[in-house]
């Protein structure tokens, strides 16, 4: 077994998804209306692509890797690789501190949430945010979330618990930090993440990271874009497989990028520690202990996962870090083994 039959694997098992994607988004994927409505750009996708590489050099490609499109919650990853700058920076002292700026977080309840809540989804904010209700992700199951069969109705008012005590998935909370990040910094996401992570990257200018028409917020007396952690109502981060594999490198690496470092020594560690309450996820990215999330990687792996088949998987097992756009999901795992097998040969 070779790499490029990993390749040929993830070439051949397309997603489901169309590709028109506003309307797939618009005849409620994740919720009916009105509660699905789209508020930030979308764009169609292209066909399946990506790269594999170990060690740092590519060892296999398919489709066109230059292709921009949108990633859905690969951006949530991203955000917390800005947490780690601002980290770095100074900006938040400790994760276990309320993030306390701004009226979203005025309430006692929401008072309470901190940094590392925001970033592991426990926060149980409670709120509206550019226009959509915190109520919208209750109850929300990723197993179920597209075979209607969750045990509650996505969107019922599932009782709030203490921020810290509750995991659930989300992309309105995910916003929030954003919007907390961009106080932080004082400067628009987009341009922190250009010149603190994808320019020392060598990165391409080719990407972009949207917002919504509802998220323009006043900062240091302009206007700017609160970009969303998602596309999951338009918005988010477009980018190619290309720029996606520096990222997943620079992971790898331990935020060290040609001897210079990136992301704050320990920042990796931290984000690929699990949650006390859920296992497989650490700060802002999906792990894999005892190969619970994809059976056929390594327990060190973790994931960068959009919906739509987006996935940065790295293993340090193997050095290997592979980007593929738009596979089938069920697929992920038999991509994976056939990996495993190129790099077993490779070693």
């Amino acid at each position: 077994m070779t790499f490029v039959s990993a390749a040929d694997f993830a070439a051949s098992h397309e997603t489901k998804w169309p590709r028109d994607l506003r309307a797939h988004l618009e005849a409620g994927i994740f919720e009916p209306p009105p509660d699905n409505a789209i508020l930030g750009p979308v764009a169609a996708r292209g066909a399946p692509n990506g790269l594999i590489l170990q060690r740092g050099q590519r060892v296999a490609a398919w489709g066109d890797t230059g292709q921009v499109d949108m990633t859905f919650s690969v951006a949530k990853s991203y955000l917390s690789l800005l947490a780690g700058i601002a980290v770095a920076d100074g900006l938040i002292a400790d994760l276990d501190a309320p993030v306390g700026e701004g009226p979203e977080f005025a309430s006692a309840h929401n008072a309470a949430i901190t940094w590392r809540h925001l970033l592991q989804q426990t926060s149980e904010w409670e709120g509206t945010l550019f226009g959509k209700e915190d109520r919208i992700d209750r109850y929300r199951s990723l197993a179920s979330e597209f075979a209607g069969k969750a045990a509650h109705k996505k969107g019922d008012r599932r009782p709030l618990q203490t921020p810290g005590t509750y995991w659930e998935y989300n992309d309105i909370r995910v916003n929030l930090l954003s919007l907390a990040l961009l106080r932080r910094f004082g400067a628009p996401l987009p341009e922190v993440f250009a010149r603190r992570i994808l320019g020392p990257l060598g990165g391409s200018g080719d990407w972009r990271w949207e917002g919504y028409s509802t998220s323009v917020v006043a900062i240091g007396g302009r206007d700017v874009v609160s970009v969303s952690g998602g596309g999951h109502w338009g918005g988010g981060v477009c980018i190619h497989a290309e720029d996606q594999a520096l990222i997943g490198q620079l992971m790898l690496q331990d935020g060290v990028w040609n001897g210079r470092r990136i992301l704050p020594e320990g920042w990796v560690g931290l984000s690929t520690t699990p949650c006390a309450i859920k296992a497989d996820y650490g700060l802002l990215w999906w792990l894999n202990p005892g190969g619970v999330y994809q059976s056929n990687a390594s327990g060190a792996s973790y994931f960068a996962i959009g919906a739509g088949g987006n996935v940065t998987w790295i293993d340090p097992v193997h050095e290997v870090v592979a980007v593929l756009r738009w596979i089938d999901m069920p697929a992920l795992n038999g991509f994976i083994a056939r990996v495993n097998e190129g790099a077993g040969d490779n070693l």
